[in-house]
């Protein structure tokens, strides 16, 4: 059953750990500080970790249980005075449908689709169509379905948390064993409401159990899982409900359901709604909430679902991954169940992932699952090594999630590197604010690290100084971050800076990069502790393959893959499959890169984001714009101008701080831009400050560091000749980033044409 661990009340006096609390408690743990309220921090944590031991831990329990973290076996018991949850509620260990997991898991059900079944096209546009498999012999294991996966991971693993949530201030926990029968309630309830095959139940709200409960539900059900960004605008929303056919729409919040409510209409497949963190404010037709849905279930017999499980083959669509793209419609991605349990077994293998019965993972929930990444690496890496999933609050990027990590102290981690970017820079602040002494002491240690890990990135063999840097001081600074305990830092979606890759680096945490699309299921090239490279992007998981077309003089090419990951094709659209695929399944990313003698791949740019200047000269942006960044601490985002022109120009945003409530930014400038402003002489401190007065000691330094780095340019074709400054930083909610806030370059060049078409009037250069 559910084991809460129990918030200790509050003693008169003490300070709270949650977010809200005085800046210098965070400032205090990040330089090491031996004030007052860093030693109540350390004895709140002490007793607090007493108190989950005491409470949860049962008699005799696993000797490897950690003191401070939240990867604990579960009890198998029903505790007194523990609260109790609808998600768990009298969910005991019924033997029936177990014993029917078991049963579908043995052998004789376990086959391989293709002896037995006449596909030969590799891909369909069609989420009732079937495809033939990438099969490599050099990995030629037998295709499973989700379902399949489960079995495996109920046998293994059945027992282990496999989430933790946060309800009511108390932390509660799902085994393995109730995250499947959950699930099959879900998908007994789904049926009941008139889910149909190759049908989708859209998702559109928050991590949290209920999410992965529906995913897997669907899947079990034989429908399609699509999800949905909680960004998304209505009409956002109607498109990708219509296309994929959406049979039901579950939502968490009533802002969520209200933009359902509006597009109804205008869905001929949607037959319910379902919500699950916020009941409806008042009862409507064919609206339930998550207890009715699962209460609706057991009206379903247990052979009926069991006879949709038993039917499903690996090589049938089970997800549906819509990607924003630059121009035109987002395509919807279908993923077969093989792409999924494959991918999630070799590709997490290769990043260093670990089995259950070696440790078990711990991981933080909290990027959009409508995005393969975060998709790939909570839901279905979790769900095939057992891994714990711990759920971070819906304010997470919004200042949240760094106490979520403090409390749980993940073992592995995974964040976009705009994610990483803002971690830096809030260590920068607090850095900053801290005394001279602490500061210096924090500059050195990061300086012999960084040192250390450049000139012998891969050596375990560390000089004293370096350890000693470690003990003193990084070591309090990972643990403020909650990155006490985490073995494997990940970042993917979008190229990382060099100057974040130092700064973590200068921190002994070494960003491992993994690279891969929607349509490759996650990640096809990876890097792990033991396999690693600075600045590539990875190496190639075993049982997939790459090739580069049309490679130039220094072996930069398109690059293209192939491998059991690879697609199935994209929803009705016929044409965009033929352009991203060829004849010999080999799938066309339109990114250009090379590779190394040792294997490791290096991205150098996108084929449609190479700018070719009106002269023919070829430019790259993304090196450059990284080298004003590196220049200039002040900037946030650098975007390079010049296709078909005859230079190239800049626009560049400032740093600012972001509205607490709606994550948009605001017209106030960080303390690290602040700070940059008074080195240079000045005492702007808002955007509007520098821009609308044309600061002139900001822009002259903005001038001069533009200008050391067209002197590191190749040749003079590559030089920035003109800049300007836009008067709001880049957001989702200006559209000019994607949900995992990747630059969307052509939305940009649209909204502010105006402006770049200034700065080439009248020119000749």
């Amino acid at each position: 059953m559910l084991s809460p661990v129990p918030a200790r009340p509050k003693k008169e006096g003490e300070r709270p750990v949650a977010a809200g609390r005085p800046r210098h408690a965070l400032h205090c743990e990040l330089v090491g500080c031996g004030c007052p309220s860093r030693t109540m921090l350390e004895l709140l944590l002490l007793r607090s970790a007493s108190s989950i031991l005491r409470t949860v831990l049962p008699p005799g329990g696993p000797g490897c249980a950690r003191k401070l973290s939240l990867n604990l076996r579960n009890q198998q018991g029903t505790r007194r005075n523990v609260k109790s949850s609808f998600l768990t509620d009298g969910q005991t260990r019924s033997k029936e449908p177990l014993s029917r997991a078991l049963k579908l898991l043995s052998p004789e059900k376990v086959k391989d689709p293709q002896l037995d079944s006449p596909e030969e096209i590799l891909w369909t546009t069609r989420t009732d169509g079937r495809v033939r498999l990438r099969k490599d012999p050099s990995c030629s294991e037998v295709p499973y379905t989700v379902h399949q996966m489960f079995c495996k991971t109920l046998d293994k693993y059945g027992n282990l948390s496999a989430m933790v949530y946060k309800r009511q201030g108390m932390w509660e926990r799902i085994s393995y064993f109730q995250y499947y029968l959950l699930s099959r309630k879900v998908a007994k309830g789904f049926l009941k409401l008139g889910l149909e095959r190759a049908h989708s139940v859209a998702i559109l709200g928050f991590n949290s159990p209920e999410w992965f409960f529906s995913a897997v539900g669907t899947v079990f059900a034989g429908g399609i899982v699509t999800g949905l960004y909680t960004t998304s605008s209505p009409k956002a929303c109607q498109y990708i409900a219509y296309d994929s056919r959406a049979n039901i729409i579950v939502v968490d919040t009533q802002k969520q359901l209200e933009k359902i409510l509006k597009i109804w209409k205008n869905l001929p497949h949607l037959k319910a709604v379902v919500t699950y963190r916020e009941p409806p404010s008042k009862k409507m037709p064919n609206v339930y909430t998550m207890e009715e849905v699962m209460e609706l279930g057991n009206e379903v017999p247990e052979e009926a679902l069991d006879s949709i499980i038993e039917a499903q083959e690996p090589n049938q669509c089970c997800v549906l991954i819509y990607t924003s793209g630059t121009t035109g419609n987002p395509k919807g991605v279908m993923l077969s169940q093989d792409n999924i349990t494959w991918t999630a077994h070799h590709s997490s293998q290769a990043g260093g992932i670990r089995p259950s019965e070696v440790q078990q993972e711990v991981v933080v929930s909290y990027l959009a699952l409508s995005h393969i990444a975060a998709q790939f690496y909570d839901l279905w890496t979790g769900l095939q090594w057992g891994a714990q999933i711990c759920f971070a609050e819906p304010d997470a990027l919004k200042g949240s999630l760094l106490d979520t990590l403090r409390e749980v102290e993940p073992t592995a981690h995974f964040g976009v590197p705009r994610i990483w970017e803002k971690i830096m820079e809030r260590i920068q602040e607090v850095v900053a604010q801290s005394g001279f002494i602490r500061r210096k002491m924090l500059l050195w240690a990061m300086s012999v690290t960084l040192e250390q890990n450049l000139t012998c990135p891969n050596s375990d063999l560390k000089p004293f100084t370096t350890r000693l840097a470690d003990y003193l001081v990084l070591a309090k600074v990972r643990q403020a971050l909650g990155f006490a305990k985490c073995q494997k830092y990940f970042y993917g979606g979008a190229p990382m800076t060099t100057e974040s890759q130092h700064f973590f680096l200068g921190l002994n945490i070494r960003l491992l990069p993994a690279y891969g699309l929607s349509e490759t299921s996650g990640p096809h090239f990876i890097s792990s502790t033991y396999n690693y490279q600075l600045y590539s992007a990875g190496r190639l998981v075993p049982g997939c393959r790459v090739k580069l077309v049309n490679e130039d003089s220094e072996g930069i090419g398109e690059i293209c893959l192939w491998g059991r990951n690879i697609f199935m094709g994209y929803l009705n659209m016929e044409d965009k499959t033929r352009e991203a695929v060829d004849s010999d399944g080999w799938l066309h990313t339109g990114d250009m890169g090379r590779m190394d003698a040792n294997g490791f791949l290096y991205i150098t740019g996108r084929l449609k984001e190479l700018i070719i200047t009106a002269g023919g000269e070829n430019v790259p942006p993304v090196p450059i714009e990284d080298a004003v960044k590196m220049e200039l601490p002040i900037i946030s985002f650098a975007m390079l101008i010049g296709d078909q022109r005859k230079f190239l120009s800049m626009l560049l945003t400032l740093k600012c701080t972001l509205d607490p409530d709606t994550s948009d930014p605001t017209d106030n400038l960080t303390e690290q831009a602040v700070e940059f402003c008074q080195r240079v002489g000045s005492r702007a401190t808002t955007v509007s400050e520098i821009v609308d007065k044309k600061d002139e000691a900001v822009y002259q330094a903005i001038e001069e560091g533009i200008q050391r780095v067209n002197m590191k340019a190749a040749a003079r074709p590559y030089h920035i000749q003109k800049w300007t400054i836009l008067k709001r930083d880049f957001s989702i909610s200006g559209e000019e980033l994607g949900p995992t806030m990747k630059l969307k370059r052509h939305t940009v060049l649209e909204k502010y044409k105006d402006l770049i078409d200034s700065l080439y009037q009248g020119q000749n250069k």
